[in-house]
């Protein structure tokens, strides 16, 4: 059995050299490494191979049962030549999850078979459609080695990390606010929580050690409140002209005392008639 030109021998002893990493604090596995037990979707065309996922040639999508809003995602993939998968976040589990989710791409960038065509929201690492990768191939290890990478999901901040180089660092409002490099519409882009899935096409690649810690919900940035402006000093209060004082009453002059009256001279009494 050929594995892209590596023999299934050459990719057992690579898988055997490469150490799982030890478990975190406060991360918590996805997977058992045993079967596909709280995985939902193409439970038929995935399997579990040498303790790691496998899409085979007929895997499609395969998601988480449970949600995840914000979160760091550390696992390790490895390709097969020319291999293309992706990992899809915030997903609703229906509909093609490119669009209706965010999807990082999965690649084997330095395949010949990319050459010339490959836009650069196509290649490893990439927000497909949406924002660009830079330096994934260089970063890649050699088909058929195991490959560490983390992702950060944090409200509208996205970061992939391949191999101890980070390969994207963005935030997706910045990124779409002029719309979207594939010109297609990108609705998940605009989701908040979902599931986390391997979006196969058929090509032949294996994930293990699947880790997750999940991030608080992040707040609405509160509006700066903005500075009061001091009141205009208020115009100084023209003091009161004094009155001009009122000129004092002039006192009333008694009245005169009434002249008294002289009494009249009395009339002497008539002299009676002499006797006839």
């Amino acid at each position: 059995m050929i594995i892209g030109g590596t023999s299934l021998l050459a990719a057992l002893l690579a898988t055997a050299t490469v150490a799982p990493p030890a478990m975190e604090a406060d991360f918590v596995s996805l997977f058992n490494g045993t079967d596909l037990q709280g995985w939902v979707g193409d439970t038929t065309g995935y399997s579990v191979e040498s303790a790691a996922i496998t899409c085979g040639p007929k895997g499609t999508d395969l998601f988480t049962a449970g949600d995840y809003a914000n979160f760091v995602l550390r696992l390790q993939f490895k390709l097969s030549a020319g291999a293309n998968n992706g990992i899809g976040v915030r997903a609703p589990g229906a509909g093609d999850a490119a669009y209706e989710a965010m999807e990082f791409q999965v690649l084997d960038d330095a395949n010949d078979k990319y050459k010339g065509w490959l836009k650069d929201w196509q290649h490893h690492g990439s927000v497909y459609g949406i924002a660009p990768s830079k330096n994934a191939a260089a970063a890649m290890r050699p088909v058929g080695e195991w490959n560490d990478q983390e992702i950060i999901l944090d409200g509208r901040h996205a970061k992939v990390t391949l191999n101890n180089t980070v390969i994207l660092d963005i935030d997706l409002d910045a990124a779409l606010k002029d719309g979207t490099l594939s010109g297609q519409e990108h609705p998940g882009a605009r989701r908040s929580t979902g599931k986390i899935g391997f979006l196969g096409h058929g090509d032949y690649v294996q994930y293990r050690n699947i880790r997750i810690r999940t991030l608080p919900a992040v707040s609405a940035p509160v509006a700066p409140v903005a500075p009061v402006t001091p009141a205009s000093p208020m115009t100084p209060v023209t003091p009161i002209t004094p009155k001009t004082p009122v000129k004092p009453v002039a006192p009333v002059t008694p009245a005169s005392l009434a002249t008294p009256v002289t009494p009249a001279t009395p009339v002497p009494p008539a002299t009676p008639n002499k006797p006839s």
